[in-house]
């Protein structure tokens, strides 16, 4: 038995479902869950590595899940359910970067790129939201990033697919909230993980010279900010308890002053850039006044 201490009964405690739990945020996450009282479903590719970590405990599941499968997705979610007869929290946490131009990308590496990081996310929500619907409660919450709301160079696939997931997200609150179960997207900025490691990271096969000044120096950037990033990995999964414990949670949650800061930044460049086009913009309705 682990020696992770619960401050809360089985009566009262949430059950979470957590992709990629074996490492960074989804172990992180899971941890404090635990630690808390609350049951946890880690699913990881490899579940041992959830449990060489978390070690053996009454309120922890761990179970296989490659999120490419639908078939791993559904009985993941039915073993959940047989095993802790609901699910509360969903955390869409399982992803990988690439890390390139957008011309330097090849078909397969983006193609590979929107297989997990987006309908990956979307075959294990489609799994959980039957046994939240049926419940009449949960909270869906997808781990996007700064980089799905503010474009870099040399992230833009990976911007791409965590853009696609703040869509869904937005459209998924929305379609959601009649039945009982929320939806948010979660921003996190740069944190102190594995992310730009090799196990994370995924390089372009093919960089181009005349990239150099932009994603060149992002790549250089990214090399010396390895493991120096200012999140704290541990702050972030205490943050999401107090998310998954909200009554009236926000459709998008950023976390880390850098995060907050791009996103001011955005905000401001957006509404200048409408000022200074808005007559342009609302020039093309049918009757609008033409100079």
């Amino acid at each position: 038995m682990s020696s992770i201490t619960t401050t809360a009964s089985a009566n009262t405690s949430k059950v979470w479902f957590i992709t990629g739990a074996s490492r960074g945020f989804g172990l992180e996450i899971a941890r404090a869950a635990l630690a808390r009282g609350d049951r946890v479903v880690a699913t990881a590719r490899r579940p041992q590595a959830v449990t060489d970590v978390l070690g053996e405990h009454d309120h922890l599941l761990a179970v296989a899940l490659d999120v490419n499968s639908d078939e791993q997705a559904l009985a993941a979610a039915d073993a959940a359910v047989s095993r802790f007869g609901r699910i509360d929290v969903l955390v869409n946490n399982a992803g990988y970067g690439l890390l390139g131009a957008v011309e330097e990308a090849s078909r397969e590496e983006v193609q590979n790129q929107f297989a997990t990081n987006v309908f990956g996310l979307l075959g294990v929500t489609r799994a959980v939201l039957p046994h939240m619907r049926r419940q009449r409660g949960g909270h869906v919450i997808n781990i996007s990033s700064i980089g799905g709301y503010a474009a870099y160079p040399g992230w833009g696939v990976y911007g791409a697919t965590k853009f696609a997931v703040e869509g869904l997200t937005e459209a998924l609150a929305a379609e959601l909230a009649p039945l009982g179960v929320h939806a948010t997207v979660v921003e996190p900025g740069f944190f102190r993980t594995d992310f730009l490691d090799a196990s994370s990271l995924v390089r372009v096969g093919n960089e181009i010279a005349a990239y150099a000044q932009t994603v060149g120096a992002m790549r250089g950037h990214m090399d010396s900010a390895n493991h120096q990033q200012p999140g704290d990995p541990a702050r972030l999964a205490a943050a999401l308890l107090k998310l998954a414990d909200s009554g009236t949670p926000p459709v998008r949650l950023p976390l880390g002053s850098d995060t907050v800061a791009r996103i001011t930044a955005k905000n401001r460049t957006v509404e200048a850039e409408l000022d200074a086009w808005h007559a342009v913009a609302v020039s093309t309705d049918l009757g609008a006044a033409s100079n």
